[in-house]
């Protein structure tokens, strides 16, 4: 049986691979922080390898006697915009992983970074794998150091001849988002929070999509290259619309537009540097919600075989999960 270490199992990405992984008769090591929070990982059959992405000897020790590795940890933070700690994480610790697949001989690497490292277009013509990234105007470390570990990653696999290949997930909607994360909207869309909207959208993603593509990346696409994890292209007024549909509430009422949308941002950042805590919001935030970051995923339909679960029950199973966990009355 081929052992997968798998970081950042404990994720809401990383919940949903370990389960896949487990399905297809691979032994998981899952690699997690000391104390960090396990229960969507309960009752699994794991194997626990316990450490800090950030320290190389804990990386590699991890990562001894294992066949492959799935790289999904990572610090999705954008408020504050700007933090060391996305870069020690989101790079230094690619950088760990990346070493120590090539000390432990892994037959393949995969690496999971985020479609924002590529350029987006409109949803006439979307961005793919080939457009140049513009991500760098916004100013967030996120996106600025998973660019940079994206970039490292590709660089070190020429160098080493490190099998290696990149996944690169749009915005995941589904269950066992325990944080919560990228489904924290949904909640406060449920729970009226959300008054407006701005003019610009995403591509999402169901997770267990996102899943299933980058386990067979373990077997199926080709080294060195990067793929686009996704489904479907929709506006914020156009995805918000469908998440109170099936959610059965009211949807946001208005779109505001940009100048007032980034007015508030840079307000926020005021308030943020006159508290010393972070506001609600900040205006790198802003900047990224008034464009459309939509993305082609024919790349990885024709090579990894990537699914198309409707968003739709994306969103059913996301808040009935939600429902059945107490997060909401």
């Amino acid at each position: 049986m081929p052992t997968v270490l798998l970081t950042g199992a404990n994720g809401f990405l990383g919940s949903h691979l370990a389960r896949e992984l487990l399905t297809r008769g691979y032994a998981v090591r899952a690699f997690v922080r000391p104390g960090s929070n396990r229960s969507t990982l309960n009752r699994l059959p794991l194997t626990f390898a316990q450490g800090d992405i950030r320290q190389p000897a804990e990386v590699e020790a991890a990562a001894r006697q294992c066949d492959y590795i799935i790289h999904a940890a990572a610090l999705a933070q954008v408020n504050p915009a700007r933090s060391q700690l996305s870069w020690d994480v989101n790079l230094s610790g690619t950088e760990n992983v990346l070493y120590a697949a090539h000390k432990a001989r892994a037959q393949r690497l995969v690496y999971v970074g985020t479609a924002n490292v590529f350029g987006f277009g409109s949803q006439a013509q979307p961005g793919n794998e080939e457009t140049p990234y513009k991500g760098y105007p916004y100013g967030l470390d996120y996106i600025d150091s998973k660019y940079a570990a994206s970039q490292l990653v590709t660089k070190t696999s020429r160098q080493w001849g490190l099998p290696v290949v990149s996944v690169h997930p749009t915005f995941m909607l589904g269950p066992l988002d325990a944080r919560p994360t990228s489904n924290a909207m949904l909640l406060e869309l449920y729970r009226g929070r959300v008054p407006g909207y701005t003019g610009g959208g995403k591509n999402y993603v169901h997770v267990r999509d996102v899943a299933v593509a980058t386990v067979n990346a373990l077997s199926q696409g080709r080294t060195g290259e990067h793929y686009i994890l996704g489904n479907e292209n929709l506006s914020y007024q156009e995805a918000f619309r469908l998440m109170a549909e099936v959610m059965q509430v009211k949807p946001p009422r208005f779109q505001i537009p940009d100048w007032p949308a980034l007015t508030y941002g840079h307000l926020c950042d005021l308030i943020a540097r006159i508290t010393g805590k972070p506001a609600l919001i900040n205006s790198a935030m802003m900047k990224v919600a008034i464009d459309g970051h939509y993305f082609s995923v024919d790349k990885a339909r024709q090579e990894l075989d990537l699914p198309a679960t409707p968003i739709r029950l994306a969103i059913q199973e996301a808040i009935d999960w939600f429902i059945k966990q107490g997060y909401v009355n």
